[in-house]
């Protein structure tokens, strides 16, 4: 293919996806261009796109190339810049197609983006560097927080990786998960139902299932003046019944995307192997069946994390 050129998924209209031929703007002073091997999609940001349910948010609008969950190659860079050629990197997403919107940018055969946004990954060619996003925003809910949450309403790959890292840091999470399939396995933590887990009352509990209609049994969990966190992403509006909450003088807080301190210390624990990764990926389809991905990756209840595999296109 031509570097100037890449393959990317296109979502021209809400529903509307295909892989098209893209221009790639020309690397600036600092860029670096990336041969992407791997991209993930998304279940919470990226259906909301796909299906036009998106809130308004900076850099909306149609067609745009989503994703924000990529592991690659360095294949190219500006004189200025200071990797090296060869080098695997995860890279957050990009702009990199001129008047085509990148939100976020990532799903693509190849990328440019600023060294500056990348990050090196020294345990070679694997698929599980793409949840670094995730992993980091993880992180984030601890790192903005004063006390390690003990209740995880959620057991999606967030879910799983917000639990390894409170493990990590030395608490002892429960999760609560609706789906059966999803309590099924051994995880060095608790994931029980929501049946299970009422009557109990916890500090922190962090909701990372983007369900608000729960807001009310979330608030019910807790102690008197604990903590609600909303880690997901939620379209609607939220409300919840406020004399149980003035009652426990519960403090709400909204954890958001994460910083560069937090993709920074994943970073730091994955490369060294403190951090598992293994066992969230569960599906992995070429990107000339990106249709299938998304509807697999939207409408399968099995299936954690979807990964797009690029190397066709190279």
């Amino acid at each position: 293919m031509n570097l100037n050129k890449a393959a990317a998924v296109l979502l021209k209209t809400p529903g509307n996806i295909e892989i098209q031929e893209l221009f790639l703007d020309p690397l600036k002073e600092g860029d670096v261009l990336v041969e992407n091997l791997y991209s993930g999609v998304s279940t919470g940001t990226e259906r909301l796109l796909f299906e036009g349910r998106m809130p308004e948010f900076p850099g909306m609008g149609y067609p745009l190339v989503p994703g924000y969950e990529c592991f690659g190659r360095v294949v190219e860079k500006s004189k200025s810049s200071k990797i090296n050629i060869g080098e695997m990197v995860f890279v957050p997403g990009a702009t990199c197609y001129g008047e085509i919107k990148g939100l976020f940018g990532g799903a693509s055969s190849h990328l440019v983006v600023n060294e500056k946004r990348i990050v090196k990954m020294t345990r070679g060619e694997n698929q599980e560097n793409i949840l670094l996003a995730l992993a980091a925003t993880a992180q984030h809910v601890i790192n903005t927080g004063n006390k390690l949450p003990n209740l995880i309403i959620g057991h999606g790959t967030l879910g799983r990786l917000l639990a390894r890292i409170i493990v990590l840091n030395g608490g002892s999470p429960i999760v609560v998960e609706k789906s059966a399939d999803r309590r099924k396995g051994q995880f060095g933590y608790k994931v029980l139902s929501p049946a299970e887990i009422t009557g109990k009352k916890f500090d922190c509990v962090v909701d990372v299932s983007g369900d608000a209609k729960q807001l009310d049994f979330f608030i019910s969990l807790l102690k008197k003046q604990g903590e609600l966190v909303l880690a997901g992403f939620y379209q609607d509006s939220i409300s919840f019944d406020f004399v149980p909450t003035f009652l426990r003088e519960i403090r709400l807080r909204v954890s958001a995307q994460w910083e560069q301190k937090d993709l920074d210390e994943v970073s730091t624990a994955v490369n060294s192997g403190k951090l598992d990764l293994s066992g969230l990926i569960t599906h992995s389809i070429s990107a000339k069946k990106a249709n299938f991905a998304y509807e697999t990756a939207f409408n399968n209840p099995s299936c954690l994390k979807m990964v797009i595999d690029w190397k066709e296109f190279h």
